[in-house]
């Protein structure tokens, strides 16, 4: 384990439900290539905090690394939804442009 996720570790016990944190440790895990991990992280984040915009796109990435495509278009979906209450035009386009990559609406129906 990195220096770096053990402090976040370490952080996140005196804050459970702090969101940065959450996302931090996820890509901390993605780095390192502990995808389980990661996708812990990133669903706990998402339990917590599914206002959180920023999450959706790592995550479908990592659904699609996964080869679990249905579940990474779903992401992206929902994670436009947020984006767009959020008023988030730059995460929206990002999650639009990634769902695009992998389908339409009727390739995962």
């Amino acid at each position: 384990m990195s220096d770096r996720l053990i402090l976040l570790k370490s952080m996140l016990d005196k804050n459970p439900d702090d969101s940065f944190l959450l996302f931090a440790i996820a890509k901390e895990y993605e780095g390192i290539g502990d995808r389980k991990a990661a996708l812990d992280f990133f669903l706990n984040l998402k339990r917590n905090n599914p206002d959180y915009v920023g999450l959706y796109y790592h995550l479908g990435k990592l659904y699609e690394q996964s080869e679990r495509f249905h579940e990474a278009f779903q992401t992206y979906k929902e994670g436009m939804e947020k984006a767009k209450k959020a008023g988030d035009d730059h995460a929206y386009g990002e999650l639009a442009g990634a769902k695009l990559n992998l389908g339409d609406d009727e390739d995962f129906e």
